[in-house]
């Protein structure tokens, strides 16, 4: 299988399915000297994990990483305290499934002649023949993401290092628009929604919190915890602390449920996404994704734009379009809207406003970076909808009885944010190589 391949200096490969042993993240490019541990990682992961609440799947993955490779397992002289350090070698994140029971494989096996449409099960057969990977999607499944939440995470890590902050949230979700804020307020209700999440959860609070997996731990001896973990899931589950919205939302300043800055809008989009998936259907919407402190010049011409590489983002599922800055809207405007007229303050440049999105020719402007991501409803749902029999090519009808989301959009944004700082920061190594060699050249 090939595409399951990002980046030129800072690389991920991707690897795994749905109801597979598990998934993989392997990053090349990491530098060395970073601590890095599978509580912070988890920390991202746990935010796109299904059955978080009402508006994700049923599904129960914990989604708990293990780090393989790329760290020092000891100090690597005594007393060097660079003992879990990244040191330059590939760093491979492993990511079981720890809830995959045969009832829900029958559940596939007993619909996967009939392709759900909305969903890449037909195509694939197409392509794979009978050994597709059809028990829960495979890799086209929504749970491959997680890869890329892992991944991106320790390139979102690297940025921060160099003074660059990424971060998404939804902006629009079953037809309701969020109003644009200012972004530093942004920024900080989305570190909020992320510290509200960790709290709440409780693998984060049971197995990190109270270190039933620490970084000392050998990878057997994780895996020992996880087989526990695997027979605990509802156990654990259990221990979610008690969760009041209006508290929750008083101290936090969030919304509970969705990572939407503007909060009134928030409530209208619970409203709106719940009112629809009561009918048996889902629904759709729309996540934004900013950056902050993008160096003026990152980025590179014709085939390799930084816009053009951040519409890759259209290899996340359920993704169908991705626009930068005014995006769609450009086709509207006259000249002297869309340009985004430029003076000098103070020995500095400033732009009366930001409609390419922090990018022009490719390269950043050194604005903000702004992409919008279009999210699909969820193709599985409750309603009945004509398809074909793979095999015979008999029509017939179906009625999804997996588990499935009643939207998406809340759970990629996650996976947008951390795959722009895939790209961010494979283009910084790019960049900042370029620069180098440029000054020893003068």
């Amino acid at each position: 299988m090939f595409g399951c391949h990002l980046g030129r200096v800072f690389q991920l490969t991707v690897g795994g399915g749905s109801y597979q042993e598990g998934l993989t993240s392997v990053v090349m490019g990491c530098p060395p000297g970073i601590i890095l541990t599978e509580q912070e990682i988890y920390g991202d992961l746990l935010l796109r994990k299904p059955g978080a609440d009402e508006l994700s799947s049923p599904r129960k993955e914990p989604d708990l990483p293990v780090i393989y490779t790329g760290l020092n397992a000891a100090d690597t002289i005594e007393h060097a305290g660079n003992k879990h350090h990244t040191n330059g070698t590939p760093v491979t994140i492993l990511i079981p499934n720890l809830d995959r029971h045969f009832i829900h494989i029958k559940q596939y096996q007993d619909t996967n002649r009939t392709p759900r449409p909305g969903h890449a099960s037909y195509a694939s057969f197409m392509k794979y023949g009978p050994d597709d990977d059809a028990v829960g999607a495979g890799i086209f499944s929504g749970r491959y993401t997680s890869t890329i939440v892992a991944g991106g995470y320790v390139a979102k890590k690297i940025l921060e290092k160099c003074g660059i902050r990424v971060f998404a949230y939804i902006k629009e979700a079953a037809g309701v628009k969020a109003d644009d804020l200012d972004m530093e307020m942004s920024w900080k209700r989305n570190a909020a929604y992320k510290e509200m999440r960790r709290d709440f959860d409780p693998f984060y609070q049971e197995i990190y919190v109270k270190t039933r997996i620490h970084p000392d731990m050998h990878f057997l001896e994780k895996m020992k915890v996880f087989a526990e973990i695997e027979k605990e899931i509802d156990d654990i589950r259990a221990k979610t602390p008690l969760f009041d919205p209006k508290k929750v939302e008083e101290q936090y300043g969030i919304n509970p449920l969705l990572n939407c800055p503007d909060l009134a809008a928030a409530k209208e989009m619970v409203k709106a996404i719940n009112k629809i998936t009561h009918t048996g259907d889902s629904s759709g919407g729309v996540v934004e994704v900013i950056a902050l402190g993008v160096p003026p010049g990152l980025g590179e011409p014709v085939f390799d734009k930084l816009d053009a590489e951040l519409g890759r983002m259209l290899g996340i599922g359920a993704v169908k379009a991705v626009e930068v800055g005014a995006g769609l809207s450009v086709k509207d405007l006259t000249g002297i809207q869309s340009n985004d007229q430029m003076r000098s303050e103070k020995g500095k440049v400033l732009f009366d406003s930001n409609n390419a999105g922090g990018i022009t020719g490719g390269l950043a402007t050194g604005q903000p970076i702004l992409v919008r991501l279009a999210v699909k409803p969820t193709p599985t749902i409750a309603k009945k909808q004509h398809t074909i029999d793979k095999y015979t090519l008999e029509n017939v009808e179906l009625a999804a009885i997996t588990r499935r989301d009643p939207t998406i959009v809340a759970r990629i944004w996650p996976v947008a944010e951390n795959y722009t700082a895939l790209v961010l920061l494979d283009h910084l190594m790019l960049h900042f190589g370029f620069q180098k060699i440029k000054e020893m050249i003068r």
